[in-house]
């Protein structure tokens, strides 16, 4: 899930591989990208405990959005934009972390951490589709098509046992991991229109502090319109939870992926996008004790399988051929 847990989209800037870089830098790199993306999924799961999800978010993102505008003004970054722009890094943001991160937020009161990090993980499948819809430029390859195919099968998998369900937990959670489709378009959506308007093309660090810091004003209006703060219960536990997801996941899991872009090829960092899903459903296990049964197991190779041929496909363009960029997912 941009800062929430992940960047919206490729860098604008490909990696340039101009000098050596230490292996074990990079595997560091890897291995926080993993373990802290991946594991927001149950930092959004504890923290959502006791205090309401509109009103969790927006704590994570003004907090998270402020101190990366204070350190962008600190540093010299460029911080002042046209209305026109930030208008571009308002309604990104909003589709970013509030339709996907909030929609997951809320979900999973109901859906277990790991399986909803699993129905997240279709995100890159949205993001073919809206990027050759909206972009208009972009083939989906036969890989890409097939990839897709296995995914929405991967899906079906994941939610037959709520299917099958009659008492009122397993059809609540059954609308609640459809709803986390939504909320991957959302997220999907987000990211092709930060790639239209190219956002990020100025200073990504800057325009991303904006999108945080309007995501979390938005979920702040959410939050005191939909929601009663007065309920939340602010314990220790939850609050280290929204510390936890700002420090790890969004500073330290977002500075790893960044520097990651700039030393490794795009192809291989995509590969969070079906490592996170296996790490949060590991930690849901050990930490939540959440349920690993047979159609989890089946449904999580299913889609990892299709997010590997989603990610490693080719789209063809009028100009070149060029990878398909991967998209974190909102769990960010």
């Amino acid at each position: 899930m941009a800062l929430s847990d992940g960047p919206m989209t490729r860098s604008p800037y490909d990696p340039m591989l101009t000098a050596p870089t230490s292996r074990w830098k990079i595997i560091l790199a890897f291995g926080l990208v993993y373990v802290f993306w991946g594991s927001t999924y149950l930092g959004i799961g504890i923290a959502v405990e006791e205090i309401p999800p509109g009103l969790m978010c927006a704590t994570r993102f003004l907090i998270a959005g402020t101190a990366m505008l204070a350190y962008c003004a600190l540093t010299g970054r460029r911080i002042k934009f046209s209305t026109r722009q930030l208008s571009h890094f308002a309604a990104v943001g909003i589709l970013l972390l509030m339709g996907g991160n909030l929609t997951l937020s809320y979900a999973e009161l109901i859906v277990p951490t790991g399986l909803a990090a699993l129905l997240i993980a279709v995100t890159p499948l949205w993001f073919l589709v809206l990027d050759s819809l909206l972009l208009g430029d972009h083939h989906i390859s036969r890989r890409g098509k097939l990839g897709l195919a296995i995914g929405i099968a991967g899906v079906l998998v994941l939610i037959l046992p709520d299917l099958r369900h009659d008492s009122s937990l397993g059809h609540r959670e059954l609308w609640w991991s459809l709803a986390l489709q939504l909320g991957s378009f959302s997220w999907a959506f987000g990211s092709v229109l930060s790639k239209k308007w190219q956002t990020a093309a100025a200073d990504p660090f800057s325009a991303i502090a904006w999108q945080v810091f309007f995501a979390g004003i938005a979920n702040l209006i959410f939050a005191l319109v939909i929601e009663k703060p007065s309920s939340a219960t602010w314990t220790f536990r939850g609050v280290a939870a929204i510390l936890y997801l700002v420090v790890c996941g969004s500073f330290i899991g977002y500075t790893a992926y960044i520097w990651l872009l700039q030393h490794v090829p795009t192809s291989k960092v995509s590969t969070y996008a079906y490592v996170n899903p296996v790490v949060a459903l590991f930690l849901g296990w050990l930490v939540l004790h959440e349920r690993i049964d047979r159609y989890i197991a089946l449904g999580s190779a299913i889609i990892i399988a299709s997010v590997v041929l989603v990610t490693s496909a080719k789209v063809s363009t009028r100009s070149a051929a060029e990878e398909v960029p991967a998209v974190e997912a909102a769990g960010d």
